[in-house]
């Protein structure tokens, strides 16, 4: 380890981009395998492995809502030099993943049903991960969250732990559910489910730090500009029947007996200013879950992993304490 990098092998210096450019991607590109895979409909899915030095676990590391697998760089090679082999894929429209015929607007993100998304996972899975060293564990932010507790409900069978990071159980949608539910149904029933509300704008060049998911200017600097510069990483806004499957996604994660079914440990870390997602709702999961445990983050947005370093630093060092002995 070199002083660019805290103990647990996250990006210490101030020089953030020359060290990910320099010696974060070199090391991930010369233990990584790409992965030939489809979805249950024949949807491409950009998935690569990555492999640890005698791993202790592997862990599938799935990404939220209008990112990629290519932003969680820092943390997989922070897994990987921990001894965590490493499974990850850009879920279906986004990023180098396979987008619905008819949308040509690479900001626009849409699915045609939320369980696409579960089904996928079950994929990625049963055809990848299944051969991958034992015991095989999950990362999930946000929507990727929220697409793993629907997994761990129904094949509890498969992972051993789980981490949740500030799930999407419920959605911020800026509306109350019902409304935003209603002008979103609305906007289907028209024709319109693969457009983008009439509210929200396409992407249209670098994003406002001040109104983003995170608080390292650094961090968030350095993958805007990788946005800014790749069409395919440009997810931005939802479509109308994107917006009707998340909505729809809260009743399904709590319905009865759902949660219950969870058989793994489960942390839950939530975030102090998250206006992405409800923090009510994931309290209410995690306190059925038998095995979960909640923990809640000061001075953090949505995206944690995107955090200063006096966060970021301590929250991941419980992530990686929970993937060692997560009884």
């Amino acid at each position: 380890m070199t002083d660019s990098f805290n103990q647990d092998f996250l990006i210490a210096t101030d020089q953030y981009q020359e060290t990910m450019d320099s010696v974060v991607f070199p090391f991930l590109k010369a233990r990584e395998t790409r992965h030939d895979l489809n979805g249950k409909d024949g949807s491409p899915l950009y998935c690569v492995s990555y492999r640890a030095d005698d791993p202790a676990a592997t862990i599938l590391l799935l990404h939220g809502f209008t990112e990629n697998a290519l932003k969680y760089s820092e943390l997989i090679y922070s897994l990987l030099q921990n001894h965590f082999s490493v499974l990850t894929y850009d879920q279906r429209g986004h990023g180098r993943s396979g987008r619905t015929p008819g949308i040509s607007d690479s900001s626009v993100t849409h699915v045609n049903r939320f369980a696409d998304y579960v089904d996928d996972l079950s994929v990625v899975c049963d055809r990848v991960l299944s051969g991958m060293p034992e015991p095989h564990m999950i990362f999930s932010h946000s929507m990727g969250g929220a697409v793993a507790s629907l997994f761990l409900e129904t094949r509890p069978e498969v992972f051993s732990a789980a981490v949740l990071c500030a799930p999407m159980i419920a959605p911020n949608t800026g509306a109350p559910a019902p409304v935003a539910n209603l002008v979103c149904r609305a906007g289907c029933l028209l024709g319109r489910g693969k457009h983008r509300p009439f509210f929200l704008k396409p992407y249209s060049g670098p994003e406002d730090f001040d109104t983003s998911c995170a608080t390292d200017p650094v961090r968030f600097s350095w993958y805007d500009r990788i946005k800014a510069a790749r069409p395919e990483f440009r997810n931005s806004v939802p479509t109308y029947r994107w917006t009707v499957e998340a909505i729809g996604v809260t009743k399904q994660i709590l319905s009865p007996g759902a949660p219950e079914r969870i058989a793994c440990p489960v942390l839950l870390t939530a975030a102090d200013k998250d206006f992405s997602v409800m923090p009510e709702p994931q309290k209410k999961f995690i306190a059925r879950v038998p095995k979960g445990r909640y923990m809640f983050f000061r001075n953090s947005r949505h995206e944690i992993f995107r955090s200063t370093n006096d966060v970021l630093f301590p929250w991941w060092h419980e992530v990686l304490s929970f993937f060692r002995n997560p009884c």
